[in-house]
């Protein structure tokens, strides 16, 4: 591989980069962190919430 070829890391923050200049960057905001904080926080806890339901239920034994 030669120091001229980009890698998939360079390629990917050009593209990036470029998506971000046609779409005139609007609500891409300056420092980047536009992570929907709340919308992940919701999905892990329910996610925790399901996992722990689930070995809750493994776990009890059978009842004849």
């Amino acid at each position: 591989m030669s120091d001229k070829e980009p890698n998939e890391i360079v390629a990917a923050a050009k593209h990036h980069q470029a998506a971000k200049e046609r779409a005139g960057a609007k609500d891409v905001k300056k420092d980047g962190k536009n992570w929907p904080i709340g919308a992940i926080g919701l999905g892990v806890g329910i996610g925790s919430a399901a996992v722990a339901a689930a070995m809750i239920f493994a776990g009890r034994g059978k009842k004849d």
